[in-house]
């Protein structure tokens, strides 16, 4: 076995047997190349030799069924950075909105990085629960 493998499989408490049971399922990267946790997330992936898909929102908004699995994983509010120039600009501050209709409208609403395998996201970085997460 693969001494990289075995030292992640260990790190992330996985059975080996698992880590070759089938193939692994792909990671997605959603965010800009902009954004530092985005940057932190793939340079943590790298460091680990997993390969990624990098989705840059700036250039692509995810499809309908992307940002359904996202809002079943995070909740479709949690998704919205209200924090962004992308909130400010639109004003939604003060106004109802439909937080799926909005992002599939402007994708740089979008709290990045979003992070998925297998059908489930992970919002934003922080390595202990990217590690939980990918051990999943």
């Amino acid at each position: 076995m693969n001494a990289r493998v075995n030292s992640f499989s260990e790190e992330l408490g996985i059975n080996q047997a698992l880590c070759y049971a089938g193939p692994m399922a792909e990671i997605q990267i959603f965010g800009t190349k902009k954004c530092k946790d985005t940057q932190k997330a793939e340079r943590f992936l790298r460091e680990r030799g997993l390969a990624f898909h990098f989705v840059d929102l700036s250039q692509k908004a995810p499809s309908a069924g992307e940002l359904k699995s996202m809002a079943q994983s995070c909740g479709a509010e949690n998704l919205i950075d209200r924090e962004s120039q992308a909130f400010k600009k639109a004003q939604l501050e003060y106004m109802d909105f439909d937080a799926i209709e909005e992002i599939g409208e402007n994708p740089l609403l979008l709290k990045t990085p979003i992070i998925r395998k297998g059908g489930k996201a992970l919002l934003g970085f922080e390595p202990k629960a990217l590690k939980d997460f990918l051990a999943q």
